[in-house]
């Protein structure tokens, strides 16, 4: 049985649970937005069983998880659902990490994108170069790091999204606010953006033609980003997939640079990646490949 579990308005996880459907594949959807109608029931050890959608299933039952345990909406105005929402997630994201089930991807190892400067550490040893980076609330070491490498840019140093932004003028005027708000700074790197979707062994990469330095935001901005399917070199192809599994991630988003000169950098691996926005445009295959790794899953693993 492959459990699903996040919310039906979430894209990457109903484009999985739609391909798991229409495999004919034994699975279960649990709703985030329902999660008060439901029961985890925990026993001896690893056993137990979730009661969902008129179903028990016994936790030793499920043989593979898609989670993205997106922060489920409370239930408004009763207290008793807002407690049973909010205790249901927290037993069944603890389990994540703890369950003999194949999960995709487990909480723990999604942790190392919560400080992005300690990710590209483990991104660096790896084998992929990453830009040179100054984290700091010291105006005078940015103005530094600018005048040693010229074109910056600058982005949150958490797991959340963030825009990122050209360092300009203006924002040299408002360089004071750092000392409120430690902020990371990049030396800017030209070239061509990657995404790489890696599931399990195999690497779907998507190219991004976009003037834009936050190619995400491009609209915004009065721009378009133009994606195309793309054959990646086999060593950076091998060295993804390889960085993917390093980190343990069975589902990673790998953010790359091929530079004019033929080199590539790695700016950061996103555990939990929108995949559907590059299988809309590109056409990659990319929700089938997670529900056939979901399905070659064995029935229990070694956690």
């Amino acid at each position: 049985m492959i459990v699903f579990y996040g919310c039906p308005d979430d894209p990457p996880l109903t484009l999985a649970a739609d391909a798991a459907r229409a495999a004919g594949l034994r699975h279960l959807v649990v709703d985030q937005t329902r999660l008060a109608r439901y029961d985890f029931v925990g026993g001896a050890g690893l056993a137990g069983y979730l009661l969902a959608e008129g179903q028990r299933l016994a936790l030793d039952g499920i043989t593979a998880v898609y989670a993205r345990p997106l922060e489920p909406p409370a239930p408004g105005g009763d207290t008793a659902a807002r407690a049973r929402t909010a205790a249901f997630h927290r037993w069944f994201t603890e389990w994540l990490d703890v369950a003999r089930a194949f999960v995709v991807n487990r909480p723990r190892a999604m942790e190392s994108n919560g400080s992005k400067p300690y990710q590209a550490q483990l991104i660096a040893r790896a084998g992929f170069p990453v830009p040179e980076t100054l984290v700091t609330d010291d105006p005078a070491e940015v103005r530094a790091f600018h005048a040693e490498h010229g074109r910056l840019v600058y982005k949150s140093t958490s797991g959340i999204r963030s825009i990122v932004r050209e360092f300009t003028a203006a924002d040299e005027s408002r360089l004071h606010l750092v000392r409120g708000l430690p902020t990371q700074f990049q030396a800017y790197v030209p070239g061509r953006d990657v995404r790489v979707h890696v599931v399990g062994d195999r690497a779907f990469a998507a190219a991004v033609d976009c003037p834009a330095v936050d190619y995400r935001y491009a609209e915004r901005d009065g721009l378009r980003a133009e994606l195309t399917a793309y054959e990646l070199p086999p060593g950076i192809e091998k060295r993804a997939v390889a960085l993917a599994a390093e980190l343990g991630l069975p589902l990673a988003g790998i953010d790359l640079r091929e530079r004019p000169d033929g080199d590539w950098v790695c700016f950061e691996v996103n555990p939990m990646p929108a995949y559907s926005y590059y299988e809309s445009h590109t056409g990659l295959p990319i929700a089938s490949a997670i529900v056939d790794l979901l399905a070659g899953a064995p029935a229990a693993l070694e956690v």
